[in-house]
């Protein structure tokens, strides 16, 4: 464990790698990786190679390119693993050919050159934390065409964005009837209410946003044949929301919670509460601190630099505004993607019907604990090998201390304890150790309270718990204490590679320390 006074001097880095020079190199020039992105699509490459691929001389005359420029921009395209070549033509990749081919259902350029628009800003980052907000208020608003073509590309970025997210929400309900109204505040293109309404056709929708948006989201959604379903309310739904009291069976908060101020959000909550039926739910989609924390963070700072007052909140604070409105709530839900949900209702039984998994459920409460990942792995990823013992007896000053080899589980008793589970998250942490091993072991009693009577936790390190042991070698705390992964056989750095983390051996005293768990789950 690192001494205190150390830590305070460290620059906190997540592994080895980070705290090289190389890691701020990468930082410096990350601009380079998206640059390339957005030049490929401007100049339609992935179109250009659909379906069949096409030679550089092609490629150069659809483009009306210089060869040679061309020939160094496609060798950086192929390192970033967007495009392939054969030594004679070039072809797309399978990411490139679903998503950014012009055309194509799941076509994402749009979404992708609308970051490059918000860049502008971030030119601004220094001054707008000197000044404490946003510092270019400049708006095209003077000039009606192009403000409503700005609002139109947004629109078209954001649609295919959550066409994407919708169908990573709809499993929640699954084996569910969905039926009666939907209302969708701020619904930018409508994808989101759009999707549910084709999964339960039993389903209309009210679309709440600004006039200048539902022009164009009306055409969207007749687009999708969907328009004779759906009622478009235009409406600041910072004032009041012409829309009936509890008269809607679900009402969604698709990417609206971040921005806003948090004076403002609980009038939002507020306001979806009293729309929403006795049987309903309210789908809160969004950023979340707790969820892909180095993305959410800078998306909070891209808030900071282009809205009034936007910000990514903390799912815990979001379902705290939520109870007081006597409203139940999930955990939060991370999705695959960047984002993650918190589904509530207004009868707690309600939830018990959303098809989410408990695993999933468990994760999400687990790191609001204060964990830094809490990753779902399977057993069969835990290495358990001969020698592990051995580095405990010879190498370790804690051989032979209480809970400690050998007076804990032997390897092969860790092997045959493995064999009566099937799941269990691998939790990751930083010292001091008493204080991990704590969070520890309120991991192991949330996943007990959540249904996995068999859980049962590993942590790093000698016990810390009481700090000191009893002189007379009586353990005073026995229902506290848990072995230790290593001290049990496990091969922390293997199975942490298996779970596709990177770890190293520490070199210098001053490197961060990663503290590791297993909880077993069932």
């Amino acid at each position: 464990m690192i001494p205190q006074k150390l830590r305070r001097d460290m620059v906190f880095c997540h592994d080895k790698q980070n705290c090289s020079p190389q890691y701020l190199e990468d930082l410096a020039t990350a601009y380079w990786f998206s640059e390339a992105l957005f030049t490929a699509i401007e100049l339609d490459i992935f179109t250009i190679l659909e379906p069949e691929g096409k030679t550089l001389e092609e490629i150069t005359r659809s483009t009306d390119a210089d060869m040679r420029a061309m020939e160094r921009f496609l060798h950086a395209l192929t390192s970033l693993g967007l495009v392939s070549s054969d030594g004679s033509s070039y072809y797309n990749t399978k990411i490139s050919s679903e998503y950014l081919v012009t055309g194509k259902e799941n076509y994402q350029g749009d979404s992708i050159l609308w970051r490059k628009y918000l860049s502008t800003g971030w030119q601004n980052l220094t001054k707008c934390i000197q000044a404490g907000g946003r510092v270019d208020y400049s708006s095209p608003e003077e000039n009606p065409r192009e403000l409503a073509r700005r609002i139109r590309r947004y629109i078209s970025a954001m649609d295919r964005v959550a066409r994407t997210k919708v169908l990573e929400i709809l499993p929640f309900f699954e084996g569910m009837t969905l039926e009666g109204k939907i209302l969708d505040i701020g619904t930018g293109s409508g994808a989101v209410a759009a999707g549910v309404m084709e999964r339960f056709p039993d389903m209309t929708a009210t679309l709440v946003d600004i006039p200048e948006v539902l022009e164009y989201t009306q055409e969207l959604m007749k687009a999708r044949g969907l328009a004779e379903k759906t009622e478009f309310c235009p409406a600041n739904i910072l004032e009041a929301w012409p829309v009936e009291t509890e008269g809607f069976n679900l009402v969604i908060l698709s990417n609206i919670v971040h921005a806003y101020s948090e004076d403002e959000i609980p009038e939002i909550l507020k306001k979806s509460a009293e729309s929403l039926k006795t049987g309903g739910y309210i789908i809160i989609h969004d950023f979340f601190l707790e969820h892909y924390q180095a993305k959410a963070a800078v998306f909070d700072l891209n808030m900071f630099i282009n809205t009034y007052n936007g910000k990514v909140f903390a799912a815990k604070w979001v379902r705290d505004k939520l109870a007081r409105l006597n409203l139940y709530t999930t955990g939060l839900i991370p999705l695959k993607s960047d984002t993650a949900v918190v589904i509530a209702a207004k009868q707690e039984r309600r939830l018990a019907d959303l098809c989410i998994d408990s695993v999933s459920q468990l994760t999400a409460k687990i790191k609001e604990l204060g964990f830094k990942d809490s990753r779902p792995i399977p057993i069969s990823n835990i290495h358990v090998p001969a020698w592990a013992d051995i580095k405990c007896q010879f190498g370790c000053s804690g051989y032979g201390k209480r809970h400690c080899p050998p007076n804990g589980p032997t390897p092969e008793k860790t092997r045959e304890l493995l064999k009566d589970y099937r799941q269990c998250l691998l939790l990751e942490g930083e010292p001091p150790t008493g204080a991990f091993q704590l969070q520890v072991l309120e991991a192991e009693k949330e996943a007990f309270k959540a249904g996995f009577h068999k859980a049962f936790a590993y942590w790093a390190g000698p016990c810390s718990i009481c700090g000191l042991c009893a002189g007379d070698g009586v353990c005073r705390s026995p229902g506290r204490s848990r072995p230790s992964m290593e001290g049990a056989g496990i091969d922390v750095f293997e199975t942490v590679r298996r779970a596709g983390i990177e770890l190293k051996t520490l070199k210098d005293r001053d490197e961060f320390v990663k503290y590791f768990a297993l909880l077993l789950l069932e």
